[in-house]
């Protein structure tokens, strides 16, 4: 267990309301007043089906945080787990050095270091665990052996989850990027239902597939499918990582439009769907060359009535912005549903008949680099002065060994609590 190491680092930070973009303005600081680490745990002491854990370690977790009942507890979730990319014979393949890992919901404590309190890997129907393997040829990555060596079967039950809120009645509700899609799993982790993007013709899951998502969302980039998610009451927020390659990856990778979904528990289908438009990367992260592919929207939190906290990033910096639904426009079943619209929703240069959602700087993370970690992609809100990040260590997936052992990274995951400098309204 690790003490926290306290620090009174400062951050930037602004309130300049822009529809559909954002500036910053001075203001006061706000402060970093905790710090904590993630302990080494090997994965195969956490989950018996692993046969071999190749020297990996926990990771991964930080795709999402929501508070547990006890302040400085939190419950969080894996991705799809330990996974990298190789090249062979002039072929970028997807690799997966722990097949049958199973992404997990984690509840830790914060209070002394970090605390694992509860470890819940997630089943099926049959008991089975729930993989990370990709679903389905032609939607998803052909998977590979940690070698990139041996091609895998494709897995319909298979997940890559990257955030989770806890509803009153105590289940869980995760999002995730493969379809994309949205899981309602029970307290002990299983599968009750998973909703997919409607024509996906998703077949052979060990649990029930809904096909209720507007379909256009499978157009989504390989590995930006939903990545932020919120609740409020039986209300549902799902944030689409990226623009959706519509029509055609050109037009997703140059896009600063990516789509926003009001979700209803008790209805299980969707409410609204709303635009949210990025920021210009040319100022935003200048090193990554005017990639504007680069941007990501990685976790959303609830603040009151329709706003939201969006947290929007590249791997190199992230801000946090409070948007306000109340003011955009609903788009659902509309002509921005429809796959032959032109131009597309994504293509759009004009936004002003589509009314993205207002949004305001809460605070620049990037500015306390490289204190804070890279790739925040999990953010909780435990009172309207108190943000906690946490950051994606990828499982500290470096290089692996001639004997298949991983050589780690060396990244750890951090989880960060900052005071700002006023309340959120």
């Amino acid at each position: 267990m690790f003490r926290p190491a306290l620090a009174g680092l400062a951050l930037a930070a602004a309130t300049l309301a822009i529809p559909g973009t954002a500036t910053a303005q001075p203001a006061r600081e706000p402060v970093v007043i905790k710090d904590v680490t993630f302990p080494t745990m090997p994965l195969g002491e956490l989950q018996r089906s692993i046969k071999d854990d190749r020297g990996i370690n926990l990771g991964g977790v930080g795709s999402g945080l929501f508070p547990a009942a006890r302040r400085g507890d939190f419950w969080m979730v894996t991705d799809r787990g330990p996974n990298g990319q190789l090249t062979v014979n002039g072929e970028k393949r997807r690799t997966f050095p722990i097949p049958e890992f199973a992404p997990a919901i984690v509840q830790v404590a914060t209070r002394f270091g970090v605390e694992i309190k509860k470890y819940i890997p997630l089943v099926g129907r049959s008991g089975k665990p729930v993989t990370g393997i990709s679903n389905q040829q032609g939607h998803d990555e052909l998977p590979y052996t940690w070698d990139g060596q041996t091609a895998l079967p494709y897995n319909p039950s298979g997940v890559d989850t990257e955030d989770i809120v806890r509803a009153r009645n105590g289940d869980f509700w995760l999002v995730d990027e493969y379809s994309p899609s949205l899981l309602h799993v029970s307290a002990r982790g299983v599968v009750i239902a998973r909703y997919v993007p409607a024509g996906l013709n998703l077949t052979g899951a060990d649990y029930p597939v809904r096909h209720v998502l507007p379909g256009i969302l499978a157009t989504r980039p390989q590995n930006r499918g939903f990545e932020g998610l919120a609740i409020n009451g039986n209300t549902l927020y799902l944030a689409v990582q990226s623009p959706l390659q519509n029509p055609t990856k050109a037009v997703g990778d140059k896009s600063r439009v990516a789509r926003i979904l009001t979700f209803d528990i008790r209805r299980g289908r969707v409410t609204g769907e709303y635009a949210y438009q990025f920021e210009d990367v040319t100022t935003f992260d200048p090193k990554v060359n005017g990639d504007q592919s680069q941007m990501k929207i990685s976790g959303l939190v609830h603040v009151g009535g329709d706003r939201l906290l969006v947290d929007e990033r590249t791997d190199n910096v992230a801000r946090i912005y409070q948007i306000n639904l109340a003011k955009a426009k609903n788009l659902l079943g509309g002509r921005y549903d429809r796959a032959d619209t032109t131009p597309s929703l994504e293509a759009l240069s004009d936004l002003s008949a589509v009314r993205p959602a207002p949004k305001s700087l809460v605070v620049d993370l990037s500015v306390v680099a490289p204190t804070l970690p890279g790739k925040v992609e999990g953010i909780a809100l435990l009172d309207p002065r108190t943000l906690v990040v946490v950051n994606d260590n990828d499982f500290g997936l470096g290089e692996f060994g001639t004997d298949g052992r991983l050589i780690d990274s060396g990244v750890k995951t951090r989880i960060v609590t900052i005071r700002l400098p006023k309340p959120l309204r």
